[in-house]
């Protein structure tokens, strides 16, 4: 099988010939540092190092509706608005032709390769919890759901309207074979919104701008950190069909959720703390693993960025594991 057919049987819940190993999330600059200094050969690029470490190839493209020259905010998680005149204010920095431009030539440039099944492909949206809150600020943002709802419904109602053009800029070069939202809408003990809010604020949004994309033959996922379980019945009224990176220190339970969802897609689940202690760790991990494995619809891969007390060593014997399971359960 081809790369691209692989990801898109699994994804499907057909035979493959062994599951697709990736790293979805790639790897923290301080990991990479590391590995750089264990083995001064070891590349630095992300596709470099899906290829030195033998992993599947894939590409992925965040479209961000913020353009160049967009204010920032003073610290992390701050606000750039805080009100509606703020948000008129910095439109022209949002939602411009030269982004879906920058898109179109991003997807020419891998056409070839993507046909040619060498690559995986996939793109992410700032979703209708995440893109308010890169404007409002953390704080602000979850205010701003009862102090100035106008605001947020008008935020999300133009961010549909750009998609909406995005989608058509993409579906005119290829077909990606799955997709997400960046959302990151829970923590360890659940969602940050209820579900009264998320009705209100998001389903609309995601009623304009999912059911065109799954149309056009792309899967499409959730991207939110923390304890998601309890949101995938929320995900799947949307027409939504699987979730990432399901994170185990959140108590997130791939096999739980195959249990109650059978047709769910997954990727990641494999907990991250645990690859820094060792070959017996980490095949107790992937054991744990082995049944959603074997379900199918689930693409095993670590639940977020691999941190840097794991060793160049100990990641190649996380790689050499990935396989053996991979194909272990083809079998």
């Amino acid at each position: 099988m081809t790369n691209r057919s692989r990801f898109l049987a699994v994804l499907n819940g057909e035979k493959a010939d062994r599951l697709p190993c990736i790293e979805w999330a790639g790897w923290w600059d301080k990991t990479i540092d590391r590995w750089a200094a264990e083995e001064p050969a070891c590349p630095v690029g992300q596709h470099a190092l899906f290829e030195h470490l033998g992993l599947d190839m894939h590409h992925q493209y965040w479209y961000s509706p913020r353009g160049r020259g967009c204010p920032g905010p003073a610290v992390h998680g701050g606000p750039v608005i805080e009100n509606e005149g703020d948000f008129k204010r910095i439109l022209p920095y949002l939602f411009q032709e030269e982004g879906l431009r920058r898109l179109k030539r991003w997807l020419v440039d891998l056409k070839d390769r993507h046909g040619r099944g060498e690559i995986a492909l996939w793109f992410t949206l700032d979703g209708f919890f995440w893109f308010p809150r890169t404007l409002l600020g953390i704080e602000n943002h979850l205010y701003a759901f009862y102090d100035q709802p106008e605001l947020m419904h008008e935020i999300n109602r133009r961010l549909a309207e750009h998609y909406k053009k995005a989608i058509a800029v993409i579906y005119d070069v290829l077909t990606p074979d799955f997709m997400t939202f960046g959302e990151d809408m829970s923590y360890n003990h659940g969602p940050m919104l209820s579900k009264e809010f998320y009705d209100e604020f998001m389903a609309p949004y995601y009623a304009e701008i999912v059911p065109p994309v799954k149309q056009r033959g792309t899967k499409v996922l959730i991207d939110s950190d923390g304890d998601v379980e309890p949101l995938i019945p929320w995900f799947a009224e949307a027409g939504i069909e699987g979730v990432l990176p399901l994170e185990r220190m959140a108590g997130v339970d791939v096999n739980r959720i195959r249990a109650k969802y059978p047709e769910w897609i997954m990727v990641g689940g494999y907990d991250k703390t645990v690859m820094h202690l060792g070959e017996k760790a980490m095949r107790a991990e992937f054991e744990r693993l082995l049944p959603a494995m074997r379900s199918g619809r689930y693409i095993p891969a670590v639940d977020h960025q691999t941190p840097p007390d794991v060793s160049l060593e100990n990641y190649r014997i996380y790689v050499k594991l990935l396989k053996e399971y991979a194909i272990f359960h083809a079998s």
